[in-house]
């Protein structure tokens, strides 16, 4: 019924934020077909503007006042009639009574704290946007406009070498070491692969960034793991002593920092994977946790 009313809401609402035509836009995959750009801000920065309400075809619009929200809020996929706000602030637009005409308010919600970046997952998303709501005494007129953030926390993990083993007694004994664990969005992941020991015969090794998304909490949890990328490193049997160089560059692919338990709502981690297939297509693999941040100083990264 709500959306009948919202339909026949005889008002246009347009909120436009100040500079916008000159702040960078972040292009976000929103689902499967469809793309959006929203405006770019950062932690603590002012979120101001203007909203404009014109009521259609000189009809009088009668309300119980006007106002204005800066939201940041968690949606869950799986719960959703539950919105998990962390950040809620609200101006008064205008008191109770009527409009014919078109009429502007001017807003701001300064130096706003956002304390997470924006994210659009498979099972969550974190939202930032101003929500105007034109109290009626039927049904409420809401319109939402989105920002995007960016956010610059830097890991606290120590950045040593990764180095790992996978060994099969007697069979095969293979050494890995990549240069770091903690890579910005647009590193290059440098390593190698020793061969200390190969008895089986090894058809292929390939090599994979794997996001693994965990929403919720016990028992209500969901894991959601997604292959960013995947590419053969070697084709056909390395020998004894053999090395095998690599280089993986980030930047090519749509890559989120890490996000780690982000409100106690979800958490968002990268997996380096190596596999290897053996000629009776046996698979063993090895998986190792790998830190991605944002690198302060380039928008892009």
């Amino acid at each position: 019924m709500a959306g009948f009313f919202n339909f026949s809401a005889p008002v246009d609402i347009d909120v436009r934020f100040n500079g916008e035509e000159n702040r960078k836009l972040v292009e976000v995959k929103i689902d499967k077909d469809r793309r959006e750009k929203f405006p770019l801000y950062f932690d603590g920065e002012t979120v101001a503007g203007r909203v404009t309400i014109r009521p259609r075809d000189g009809k009088k619009l009668e309300h119980q006042g006007i106002k204005i929200e800066f939201v940041g809020n968690i949606e869950l996929f799986y719960d959703r009639g539950n919105h998990y706000e962390f950040t809620a602030l609200v101006q008064e637009l205008a008191i109770p009574g009527e409009m014919r005409q078109p009429q502007s308010f001017d807003f701001e919600f300064k130096n706003v704290e956002k304390p997470y970046e924006s994210y659009h997952g498979i099972n969550v998303k974190l939202r930032y946007f101003v929500r105007v709501t034109i109290s009626r005494r039927l049904t409420d007129i809401v319109n939402e406009k989105d920002i995007w953030v960016y956010s610059y926390r830097m890991p606290p993990d120590s950045n040593s070498s990764i180095k790992m083993e996978v060994g099969i007694e007697d069979c095969l004994h293979i050494e890995f070491e990549y240069n770091k664990s903690r890579y910005h969005l647009k590193d290059v992941i440098v390593g190698k692969i020793y061969f200390l020991l190969v008895r089986i015969k090894i058809r292929y090794m390939e090599l994979s960034i794997i996001r693994r998304e965990t929403t919720g909490a016990a028992p209500n949890q969901y894991n959601e793991s997604e292959t960013i990328t995947k590419f053969e490193i070697m084709d056909g049997a390395p020998v004894r002593g053999e090395t095998i160089p690599i280089r993986l560059f980030l930047g090519g692919f749509e890559l989120t920092p890490t996000f780690r338990d982000v409100n106690k709502k979800f958490s968002t981690r990268y997996y380096l994977n190596l596999v290897l297939v053996d000629e009776e297509n046996r698979r063993y693999f090895k998986q190792q946790e790998i830190t991605i941040y944002r690198r302060r100083g380039n928008p892009h990264d």
